[in-house]
């Protein structure tokens, strides 16, 4: 890991050199971990928050030198704030456990941290995300830029859980470099992902008075599959453009669903209503008796 101070090829002391810190959140993520923690090891420290992985998750950490912080979660956005609350430096590289940061953007990284991270308050740069084994090079899932280094003193982590952002007073810069993404281990972790995800994302929007409309169940999915597959142009992504644009769709169909059913749904009605919601009906129309032992078991 790289350490605070040094001299340049001459011998002369960097004084303009900035201290940087890592911050990273992890639970469960023994699988991806390592190699986000490597690819920071530039960084004059990486802290890292886990919300008590039962995997090796913090012992990876503290093998790549992390400083390892075990706490509660308490959402996306409170947990990204703690964690640059405890860096060191004021200036902070944020990472999720499925990012890392691609050799390009940490030679620009570098070099700002050598002049002191002159004139802006923060810098973003382009995500490229990889889907079921190919990098995403176009729709609309790039360059989906992400502002990640940032003076705290001057930023916050803010947003809506679990899509939190950085605000920050001040000016951006604009880094070319990539952060690499792998956002979900196969298709199943997406579709899990999705779901909880949409459940986080309808409870804050019924918490903060929001309404769900069943045109936006209807209405909703089909546009937003139009704008990934097509206008952000999807489609020339092959099959994998298809499937993201078709879950993008399922995202916002579920999200609206369960807003709508969060401000209509009733508890379950009380079992002793139940005989007088069914009737059952003979042949010939008229009242049918219950049969001993067959009422109340649903046909298979």
């Amino acid at each position: 890991m790289a350490r605070h101070g040094g001299t340049d090829g001459d011998g002369r002391a960097q004084t303009n050199r900035a201290g940087l810190s890592a911050s990273v959140i992890a639970m469960n993520e023994a699988d991806r971990i390592a190699d986000c923690l490597t690819s920071l090891e530039f960084c004059d420290e990486i802290v890292l928050v886990d919300s008590h992985s039962t995997d090796c998750t913090r012992e990876i950490a503290v093998g790549h030198g992390a400083r390892v912080i075990e706490r509660d979660w308490p959402g996306h956005v409170a947990q990204k704030e703690f964690a640059i609350r405890q860096a060191v430096h004021d200036w902070v590289l944020c990472l999720d456990a499925d990012e890392r940061i691609s050799p390009e953007l940490r030679a620009q990284i570098t070099a700002l941290r050598d002049a002191g991270f002159p004139d802006k308050a923060g810098w973003r740069f382009p995500r490229l995300s990889s889907y079921l084994g190919r990098w995403m090079p176009r729709g609309s899932w790039y360059p989906d830029h992400q502002l990640r280094l940032f003076d705290r003193r001057r930023g916050r982590w803010g947003g809506y859980d679990p899509h939190d952002r950085v605000e920050l007073d001040g000016p951006v810069g604009t880094l070319t470099g990539h952060l690499l993404h792998h956002p979900y281990r196969n298709l199943a972790d997406h579709l899990r992902t999705i779901d909880s995800y949409t459940t986080t994302m309808a409870d804050g929007l019924h918490r903060r008075g929001k309404r769900g409309r069943l045109l936006d169940i209807v209405v909703r999915p089909p546009a937003r599959f139009l704008r990934d597959y097509v206008l952000k142009g999807g489609l020339l992504l092959g099959w994998r453009g298809l499937v993201q644009a078709f879950l993008a769709a399922h995202y916002t169909r579920l999200k609206y669903m369960k807003l709508y059913v969060l401000q209509n749904g009733a508890p379950s009605p009380r079992d002793d209503t139940a005989s007088g919601s069914v009737r059952s009906t003979a042949s010939d129309g008229s009242p049918a008796a219950a049969s001993s032992g067959a009422a109340g078991r649903q046909e298979a």
